[in-house]
Parts: C-alpha cells; structure tokens; sequence
C-alpha cells in the first residue's frame, strides 16, 4: 500500500511540473514513477492481475508524457524509445500515437508519421480529435510528396508580401551523389542534367542561432556570444540524437580531405534512422574544426533570404549543403526560409557536373578574391582564376586596375578594357571573366547619364554585358537589379517586354523555380526595392 501511495504522489508531482512546462524536473520525476512502476508490476504480476492492469496504465502515460518533455527538450531519440515502450504495453494508446507521429514529423519521417496519425483516427478518443488529427495527415501526404518529388511552390507567400509565418517545407534530395573532388576533398554532383533555376536540395538546419544587428555590424563580443551559443546548441543536439552526431562526424574539419570517407547520399535522408547502438562521441576540438569549416551565413554573396529581417544575422550548420565546395564561376545559389536552406541551380549543369558555390564574390577582381581566400583557408585553382592570374600580370590590365582605384571615368575604364580584351584576343568565356571581375565599374558606367552619354556608343550594351557575366557567373542579383532598372528607366513598349521575359529568366536563376511568373514579378520588385 505504501509502495503505491508513493507512485501516486510521484504521478501527482510528474503532472504538476509537466502541466508547469517544467520538462528537465518533469522527466526527473517521470524517470522515478517509471522506475518505481517497473519495479512495483514485477510484484503484482502474480497476485494482482486487476491491480496490475492500473499499474499498466500508469506506466504507459508516464513514458508517453516522458516522451512529450523529452521532444520538447529535442531529445528525440529518448523520446521515440520512449513513445515505443507506450506502445508495447498499449500497442492503440492515442495519446502516444499522437506524440510519436509529432516527433517524427519534426524528423521530417513522413511516411513513418502517416502511419501513427492514420492510427491514432482508429481510436474513439480522435472524435474529438478530429480536425487535429485529419490536418497532421493532410500534413504527412503534403510533405511526403515534397520529399518525393521537389515540387515546392512559395507563389502564395511572396505574393502576399510575405505575410505571416514562413511556409513549412519538406526536406528534399535530388539527382545528386557525394563523390571524390578534384576542387577539394568531397563534393556533390549532379546525377542528371539540371535547367537553371531548378530544385536540388531542400534541408533544414541542425542548428540556427541569430543575432539582432540594431542597424550596424554586429561587434566582436556579440559574435564571440552568438558563436558560443551556437557550438552550445550543436553540441547539445549531437548528444542527444545519433544519426545526427554521426553525420557531422562525416565532415571536414579541413585536414587530410584526401583521405576522408565518401559517405552513401542514403545516409543523409530523413527517413535514415542511423546507427542506434553508436557510442562514439564527438570530442569538442574536432567538433569546432568542423562548424568552423562548415558552418554557413544568411549573408552570403551565393545567398538569398526570404521574408529577410535587415536587423538580424543568421548562422547555421546544413549537412549536405556542407559538400558543396567553392568556385569563382559557381553553378548554384541558396535561399533561406526560415532555419530551412533550399539550393537551386544558377545555370545549366549536366550529369556527372559538380555543384559550387561562391564563397568569395565573384563579380569582385582577382586581387580582392585572392584577399577574401585568405579568410576562407581556399586556393582556388578554377579556371577563371588561372587564366586570370596571366592576365592580371599584363601592364594594360595592371593600368586599369590602377586608373580604377584613382577614380578614372569608369567609362573610360569600361571602354580601355574592352580594347584591351580585342587586342589580346580574348573571346568568350575569358572575356566574360574580365567583365565579371570589373563588374563594378560596367555597373557603374551603365547607371551614370554622364558616363553613357560620352562613353555609350562605344562601349558593349547593358543587356549583353549581363549576358556575357551571367554566363560564367550564374544569377546573380546584382545583375538582376541593374537589367530592371534599365527596363524601368527606358518605359514599356514591345522591347520592354522581351527585356521582362529576359529579366524574369534571370529571376529563375537567381531565386530558382519555387514561384509562378506573378509571383517571380513581386520577388524582382523586392530585388529593386533592397
């Protein structure tokens, strides 16, 4: 009697801290009824069957609500423990039904989630339930045919101006595999041929730590605190989950990358539980080589954030993502929605084609790349970088670089360097380069009435500029902004909508196909109006 006097106040205290959102002293004092239910049936088993029954109960809601607290701390490997000896003592608990399809939607296990949900609507208890229940399936298939397929379509929320809530996302893995770089180490590459503005990844972050800038950069100690609570964070979650501990294990800390392992792209999937007997702990000097490596910002020239709060800054750890190595002629670009990052192609790429981004900007001159490598620990050995190296050390280049620095007409400094590239003989891809490389003084030549006035007829056309860099570049939307801002200053008319058409094909590459054409409209006045 005294035994189960005892497990009553431990339920009675457990309900208490757990109705209180009080979840690391609730799973305390769940941990302890469970222990003592445990004990307490292997007395009863015999001469108590009625009692055991309650005792039963008892021990299936305490490890349901443990499972409750435990995912709202993110332990979720605990809490799907948790939640399957629920079910082995009540194979149809509603409850935990519930709370196991919940855990597993948050682990982005469709299928697996469905199968609870569909469940649970067995049970007499979802009549009142109901509606809840029907949308958590209405979520399961929405979000399965996502993962399945990359169909994503945000039209509805850049429309309405990005009102409300990001739209939730399903992760995505396209035609990609991990395979052994001749850049670097690892990368992923594309396993078809990809159109320009199309889907490749979507995957949410492990981690997402942003800082409130208060309208200036943010300053060293509040970097150091945001960098400090992001290891914190990563850390903690590493612990708590497997899967997840022994896929960060998997990337670089930036040394060796020869002999690093090319994990199976299988591994990476949602619907991968890992290796549930792993025991093997990240040691914190190579878990901050790793972020260190591998961590990425909101405020990438490669990047885009949707619904972007100009007063906060942004930093995560992506997994896959974390392949994609770096390249001055890069073929894709990032969105940021919420703490989910979605990477599209920037340009045509074809089977076998590996994925880059820019990691320095690449409409900045070889001397500024070369400056921002030194930040980045890279030596970028691409094409455009070799032949520029030549290039850069020829008197004429060295010349404009200097007349550009002492405030030459940019004009001037656009027309010199396209009568350089005539006499040199270069053609191209390598005039596109160039062009890329003195991106800032052609943008700045084409928005000064001054400089087009003396300069206009002899130097190349806005529109075939843009072409020209976006050909070795990708969508950029510096380019996208300059090429609306002349359709805007020149009017509408028959040219202005052929210049639209171009305009919104840029769009698709810069901010790839996740909006209708009206929509892609909005997003290209936002791209005007930053």
């Amino acid at each position: 009697m005294a035994e189960e006097e005892y497990i009553q106040q431990l339920r009675s205290k457990a309900a208490e801290l757990f109705l209180r959102e009080e979840w690391n002293d609730s799973i305390d004092v769940y941990s302890n009824l469970i222990s003592h239910c445990t004990h307490h049936q292997q007395q009863l088993s015999l001469h108590h069957p009625n009692h055991l029954q309650k005792l039963h109960k008892s021990l299936c809601i305490a490890l349901c609500n443990r499972a409750e607290a435990r995912s709202r701390l993110r332990d979720f490997h605990c809490a799907l423990q948790d939640c399957d000896r629920a079910l082995q003592i009540d194979a149809s608990h509603f409850k935990t039904l519930l709370c196991k399809g919940k855990i597993l939607l948050c682990l982005n296990r469709y299928s697996m989630a469905l199968e609870c949900f569909k469940a649970a609507l067995l049970d007499s208890q979802a009549a009142g339930n109901s509606e809840t229940l029907i949308g958590y399936v209405d979520k399961c298939k929405k979000f399965e045919f996502l993962a399945r397929t990359g169909s994503l379509d945000l039209s509805d929320w850049v429309s309405n101006g990005f009102h409300g809530k990001p739209p939730e996302l399903a992760e995505y893995i396209g035609a990609v595999e991990i395979r052994k770089s001749d850049i670097s180490g690892r990368g992923l590459f594309a396993t078809k041929n990809i159109d320009a503005g199309s889907l490749i990844l979507v995957t949410r972050a492990i981690v997402m730590e942003r800082s409130i800038l208060a309208g200036k950069d943010l300053s060293e100690d509040a970097q150091l605190a945001m960098w400090k609570n992001f290891i914190q964070k990563v850390s903690e979650f590493a612990r708590k989950c497997y899967k997840t501990r022994d896929l960060i294990g998997m990337l670089s800390i930036g040394e060796d990358e020869e002999e690093l392992e090319i994990p199976d792209i299988d591994l990476f999937r949602p619907e991968n539980v890992g290796n549930m007997d792993s025991c093997e702990m990240i040691d914190m000097e190579k878990l901050l080589a790793i972020l260190d490596v591998n961590s990425l910002t909101e405020d990438a020239v490669s990047a885009n954030v949707l619904r972007k709060n100009n007063d906060s800054y942004g930093v995560g750890l992506w997994l896959l993502p974390s392949f994609i190595n770096h390249s001055c002629c890069p073929n894709s670009r990032r969105l940021h929605v919420g703490d989910y990052l979605i990477v599209h192609a920037s340009k045509d790429m074809k089977a076998g084609e590996e994925i880059t981004f820019a990691y320095l900007d690449p409409l900045s001159p070889l001397s500024k790349r070369r400056e921002m490598s030194m930040t980045w620990g890279i030596q970028c050995k691409c094409k455009r970088c070799r032949f520029e190296n030549e290039v850069f050390a020829k008197q004429e280049i060295k010349e404009i670089e200097i007349g550009l620095e002492r405030g030459m007409d940019v004009g001037g400094v656009v027309y010199k360097l396209e009568e350089h590239m005539k006499r040199l003989k270069v053609r191209g891809k390598e005039k596109a380069y160039l062009r890329a490389s003195f991106w800032s003084a052609y943008c700045e030549a084409y928005r000064s009435d001054r400089s087009m006035k003396r300069w206009g007829r002899r130097i190349p056309a806005m529109d075939a500029v843009v072409d020209s860099v976006v050909d070795v570049v990708g969508g950029d939307h510096r380019l996208l902004k300059i090429m609306v801002e002349e359709l805007k200053k020149n009017g509408g008319g028959g040219s202005g909508l052929v210049g639209m058409e171009k305009a919104l094909k840029l769009a698709r590459d810069v901010y790839g196909k996740v909006v209708k054409k009206q929509a892609m409209k909005t997003l290209v006045e936002f791209c005007i109006g930053d």
